[in-house]
């Protein structure tokens, strides 16, 4: 049987990341975590297979070996100057069975499809009904997905396609960049739900699931950025170190509606808990940020940490993942991932649970917060 490591000897990887003529590209993940998706993907000869991200082209190189001469691999990406690249870089190693379009990969390419298999290097705000409709009966689907509505809260989604209806099968730790409507320059910035960021002194930036209270101009995101970084409250966390897969997959499992995400500092993410009067987050290198010493949000925050403790910090692959329809006709239809605790509610005190619009338990963690005007 030949494995993605097979394949992999004979595609070179460093041609496509580092071209001699168009030298390194960011645009590109860590090749052990692409043989894990392309092995999850379980790719046969003779497939029509739809990868969303061409990024430096040596995912679609793999995917080109994989279907083999009577297969077809297509690839999109927002990005011209990356499409352009893969073609040419392909056609100098005499691939014919792959090809690059410059398209918003969101909307899928309904040309060269139905597709057997669809793999994404590229995170959509939720799953589109395009990618769906584009597969065929069993067909599979290995994409990165959003479990909460800030950034970088994200799983990788292993998803069958029966009778038009997309099923979680598992998931894994991971995510990519986000999927935006043009080429993104800073990769340092997520290209979604960036509530609000400063530029000087220094780069920062906030995201709050409650921006549907903030108002047009921005104040509730701007304060809270402001309140963790003026003067802030802040203490090191007493547990060990953190274990960050598990800790934002159990966060994002709450559901909770006043979660929050934040760059504090330079290559470091921040998770916590805001409303437009409190905020407290705590850093990946395990440093926590408060408004203040006595801060609602701080309380909420360490009864988090203190329920991940206690659950003894469950892997992501421990929670069950949901997919619920969304089609408000506010943007674009498809299914938002949500993840189910092992108790079969969302993870946390079921004592302050209630029923949320969708049909699921979702912790509050505060009572609600006044809205902008």
């Amino acid at each position: 049987m030949t494995t993605i490591a097979d394949i992999a000897e004979t595609v070179p990887e460093r041609h496509y990341t580092h071209h001699e003529g168009r030298g390194a590209t960011p645009h590109r993940s860590n090749p052990v975590v692409i043989h894990r998706e392309l092995t999850t993907l379980d790719v046969h000869p003779g497939m029509n297979v739809a990868e969303f991200g061409t990024g430096s082209g040596y995912s679609g190189a793999l995917l080109a070996q994989l279907v083999g001469p009577t297969g077809q691999v297509t690839s999109l990406d927002i990005d011209h100057y990356l499409t352009r690249w893969a073609n040419l870089i392909h056609h100098e190693r005499g691939l014919r069975n792959v090809r690059c379009y410059t398209a918003d990969g969101t909307a899928g390419f309904p040309a060269r499809a139905p597709y057997d298999r669809t793999v994404a290097w590229c995170t959509p705000p939720l799953l589109p009904e395009t990618w769906v409709n584009q597969m065929v009966n069993c067909g599979l689907m290995v994409a990165p997905l959003p479990i909460a509505r800030v950034p970088n809260m994200t799983v990788v989604a292993k998803i069958r396609i029966r009778n038009g209806q997309p099923d979680v099968e598992a998931i894994f730790t991971g995510g990519y960049i986000d999927a935006t409507a043009s080429p993104k320059g800073d990769l340092d910035l997520p290209g979604r739900w960036v509530d609000w960021e400063n530029r000087v002194p220094a780069p920062s930036w906030i995201s709050i699931a409650w921006r549907d209270k903030d108002n047009w101009r921005n104040n509730g995101a701007r304060t809270t950025l402001d309140r963790l970084l003026k003067e802030a409250h802040t203490e090191p966390y007493d547990g060990p170190e953190l274990d960050w897969p598990s800790w934002r997959t159990f966060v994002a499992a709450k559901g909770n509606p006043y979660v929050t995400m934040a760059g504090l500092s330079p290559d470091l993410w921040a998770l916590g808990h805001s409303t437009p009067a409190t905020a407290a987050v705590i850093q990946q290198n395990g440093v926590i940020f408060a408004d203040c010493r006595d801060s609602p949000s701080l309380t909420v925050l360490r009864d988090w940490l203190s329920e991940w403790e206690s659950a003894g910090r469950p892997a992501p692959e421990a929670h069950t993942p949901i997919l619920v329809r969304r089609d408000d006709g506010q943007g674009p239809t498809g299914w938002d991932l949500r993840l189910i605790g092992a108790s079969g509610m969302r993870a946390g005190n079921s004592a302050t649970a209630s029923l949320g619009p969708s049909g699921l338990h979702v912790d509050s963690g505060h009572e609600p917060a006044p809205r902008f005007d």
